[in-house]
């Protein structure tokens, strides 16, 4: 049978902050003979003295000091399920997982993000960023709950729903001072294949990862995110495909070179999608916010080094 109960903790826990057992009592709209009762009860049922007794004040005993403080999480981990129960009954997650590209910056959420307060509060929010694959793999593995701009088709199998989002172009680039920058004509395999590209690593662990605009034994600097592939081909390290917008910014001002290639990258189809079957309030809040006019541009006008709206 447990000797420790979440009434005691709470009391300790007063206590240790207000100095007193009377000060407890007043926070706890408790009288001082229940605070002196419930300690003296706790103290004999553990067979420890928690409080040094010190006149109208007290202090914690090193066995006290322990007891409150992992106490205060069991009293947090208390409070917190309270409130999922509260959450569950009314319809809305208590968490909601939302994985985005890391090609977008999470901050072009944050519009939606502050609406979605003003009316969940209850539900906490956690933002991912992966990559390629990995946006799809944390769908499938549950580690989020929904996606926001999903690069390319899901995988196959199943078992989500995908909308697209919108598209987006790309723009074979290279830096002025790079040796392909002078090269006349569109550039082919055998032209390609004897220089460096920059590819974004693919974020997914189990299943197959996406490689794009690398050719087969090419020598290639892979880099975390879309912000490092435009940095590194804007320093001459390489060259690759960036979204058109901000290799369009890039371009004007004379950083980057656009070049004509045999195969051209085709467009990139980008998806909402969550688990089929599944959802509560705050999903279905997100989803269709997301389906909004403009909310795709919206996303475009945060990719890295984009100057546009």
């Amino acid at each position: 049978m447990l000797r420790l109960s979440l009434e005691a903790l709470q009391i300790v826990d007063a206590i240790d902050r207000r100095g007193s057992f009377s000060a407890a009592g007043k926070e706890l709209h408790r009288v001082p003979s229940t605070i002196s009762y419930t300690v003296g009860k706790l103290e004999a049922d553990l067979g420890v003295q928690v409080f040094e007794r010190r006149g109208p004040h007290v202090e914690l005993t090193p066995a006290g000091r322990e007891l409150l403080k992992e106490g205060r999480y069991l009293l947090k981990a208390a409070h917190d399920l309270e409130q999922r129960v509260r959450r569950v009954a009314s319809g809305w997650e208590t968490e909601l997982g939302i994985g985005i590209d890391s090609m977008f910056a999470a901050l072009a959420l944050a519009p939606a993000v502050r609406d979605f307060y003003a009316v969940a509060q209850q539900t906490r929010l956690r933002i991912v960023r992966e990559t390629l694959s990995g946006t799809w793999e944390a769908l499938l593995e549950r580690r989020v709950d929904l996606l926001i701009g999903a690069p390319g088709d899901g995988p196959a199998g199943g078992g989500y729903v995908a909308e697209a989002m919108g598209a987006l172009s790309f723009v074979f680039v290279v830096a002025p001072g790079h040796p392909l920058a002078g090269a006349e004509g569109p550039l082919g395999r055998a032209e390609l294949q004897r220089h460096r590209a920059v590819v974004v690593a693919d974020s997914a662990r189990r299943i197959a990862p996406r490689t794009v605009g690398l050719l087969l034994g090419q020598d290639a600097l892979t880099v975390p995110t879309m912000r490092d592939k435009l940095d590194y081909q804007l320093a001459g390290l390489g060259f690759g495909f960036l979204p058109e917008p901000c290799a369009r910014a890039a371009i004007a001002r004379g950083l980057l070179v656009e070049k004509q290639v045999e195969e051209p990258k085709p467009d990139e189809t980008f998806y909402l999608a969550w688990r089929a079957g599944e959802g509560g309030a705050a999903l279905r809040w997100w989803s269709e916010r997301m389906r909004a006019p403009g909310v795709f541009a919206g996303l475009s006008a945060h990719l890295p080094g984009y100057a546009g709206a």
